[in-house]
């Protein structure tokens, strides 16, 4: 098992990006240093706003994706530590949630990229 983080970063645009690391640090002083062209190069500065740990990167992997497919507002709510307007959010919204699933091989491909 190897200890990972979610994290959210508030770009220069306002706008929030999710992402996910075995190396916090590391990797968010490449967001700041713009060493890869992605979403958050051309949106320097940024702010760290949230970060979860987790012991085993596969789950790590699926919080991102959850939190990926959440709404704006909702992702505000987690970075507050709003309880009542997750749940609130949670319950508005329409669509039935989507089982995320995540085979092996997602994980041997996410740690091989952080390595």
């Amino acid at each position: 098992m190897k200890r990972s983080w979610i994290y959210i970063l508030r770009c220069v645009d306002n706008s929030l990006y999710v992402g996910c690391t075995t190396n916090l640090e590391k990797r968010i002083r490449q967001h700041n240093d713009g060493i890869y062209h992605n979403y958050t190069s051309s949106r320097r500065p940024l702010q760290l706003l949230y970060i979860e740990e987790f012991s085993d990167v596969r789950d790590a992997i699926l919080r991102e994706r959850q939190i990926k497919a959440w709404s704006r507002s909702k992702k505000e709510a987690l970075i507050r530590g709003d309880a009542a307007a997750l749940n609130v959010l949670a319950r508005s919204h329409q669509a039935r949630p989507k089982r995320i699933s995540l085979d092996s091989s997602a994980a041997t491909a996410f740690e091989a990229v952080e390595a």
